[in-house]
């Protein structure tokens, strides 16, 4: 160990702290028996503080125990990191319309909430420690993190649908604890670096725009397809941009709340004409009378694409009207290696994910916004929870 670490182990005490220009991050890595450092929050648009402070071996956490019942409480958090995974201080979480699901009913489809559970699938952060074989990160670097935790060994992962992965963990899914709390350890090759022309709040909503891109890929959209999205939800406002960069025209959506309806067009999208057919439908809602509606509207040879998820856990449709059409129906699930191309669509200014956010709380108000989003009070279209103060 050299004389600049002991110096940093023996003067480091909880509560105090130390500047990382004495000994660099990369030293940090290694640190044998050494306790967790953690960062302070950065700032969007400034350089990371180069101030290290211990963690308690508690934090705060919101945990769902039933349905309705959601809990601001302090947990017991003693990290021990795996060589190749990442300490993540979690700065921004965003509010999901399945995160909505187990709140209302203490299940989303054939998972059921049997503990306390924290909640929460859209988020960024810091790195603030490593394991020894992390190398595509860095101490103090920001990060998007799939939520999607997948084995990379088995015959999905190994035919590039990492999504369809039978082994993986979901961060916010039962019985995997998700983003709504302080700190997180992650797998290091889900944790993507973001620039400081990305926001915290944008860097966590690369999630639902990464479902997007999928399911602009599975619809095979051609330039100058038409285009009818139902739901104009933080989904379907991803996909209006998404399936207009794919080369779609026009594009109709659909809302029956009057206000995200108003709200979709400002992202170029046009209201869905009555009697109207289109090459792709893709419905983003609640999956339950859309399914039908989107059978309806797509034109004989089209597609369909489901990416709602329904509270019953069943779609129902009248298979003569799809049959007769001969509709290709494809059913999308999550996301299949899209952050690369999300970073890089907002980064460039080709996405707009600042202009969904119409909410803001701190993590000790996650109940409040919860209720405020399962009962679309006050406009809400998205809501982003602050996770660091």
């Amino acid at each position: 160990m050299t004389g600049s670490l002991s110096r940093l182990r023996g003067r480091v005490r909880e509560g105090e702290s130390c500047n990382l220009a004495e000994v660099g991050t990369s030293k940090l890595r290694n640190l044998p028996d050494s306790p967790s450092l953690t960062l302070p929050r950065k700032r969007e648009g400034e350089p990371v503080n180069s101030t290290l402070i211990l963690p308690m071996n508690t934090q705060t956490a919101v945990r769902l125990h039933g349905p309705s019942d959601l809990r601001v409480e302090t947990v017991p958090f003693s990290p021990q990191l795996a060589p190749n995974e990442a300490l993540i201080r979690i700065c921004a979480t965003g509010v999901c319309g399945s995160d909505l699901h187990p709140y209302e009913t203490g299940s989303i489809g054939s998972t059921v909430l049997n503990q306390p559970l924290v909640l929460g699938h859209e988020f960024s952060g810091i790195v603030v420690e490593m394991g020894s074989d992390v190398e595509n990160l860095e101490v103090g670097a920001r990060v998007a993190v799939d939520p999607a935790w997948t084995c990379g060994q088995c015959r999905e992962c190994r035919s590039g649908h990492q999504n369809l992965c039978r082994q993986q963990r979901f961060c916010g899914l039962a019985p995997n604890d998700g983003s709504l709390r302080g700190r997180i350890v992650a797998p290091a090759r889900f944790c993507h670096p973001v620039s400081d022309a990305m926001s915290d709040a944008a860097a966590a909503l690369l999630e639902p725009l990464g479902i997007a891109l999928h399911a602009t890929d599975l619809a095979r959209i051609r330039v100058g397809s038409s285009v009818a999205i139902l739901g104009a939800g933080p989904i379907g406002l991803c996909l209006a941009q998404t399936v207009r960069l794919a080369g779609a025209s026009p594009v109709w959506i659909y809302d029956p709340l009057e206000y995200r309806q108003y709200f979709a067009e400002r992202f170029g999208a046009l209201p869905l004409p009555q009697n109207v057919e289109a090459d792709v439908v893709i419905e983003a809602a609640w999956a339950r009378e859309s399914v039908q509606r989107a059978m309806e509207i797509a034109r004989p040879g089209g597609t369909v694409v489901l990416v709602g998820i329904p509270f019953e856990d069943s779609v129902t449709f009248s298979h003569s009207v799809a049959r007769r059409k001969g509709l290709t129906i494809m059913m999308s699930r999550r996301m299949n290696h899209t952050y690369p191309r999300a970073i890089r669509l907002v980064e460039s200014g080709q996405v707009d994910l600042e202009s969904l956010i119409t909410h803001r709380f701190p993590l000790q108000e996650t109940p409040q916004a919860f209720e405020m989003n399962a009962k679309y009070q006050d406009d809400v279209v998205k809501i982003i929870i602050e996770n660091s103060p």
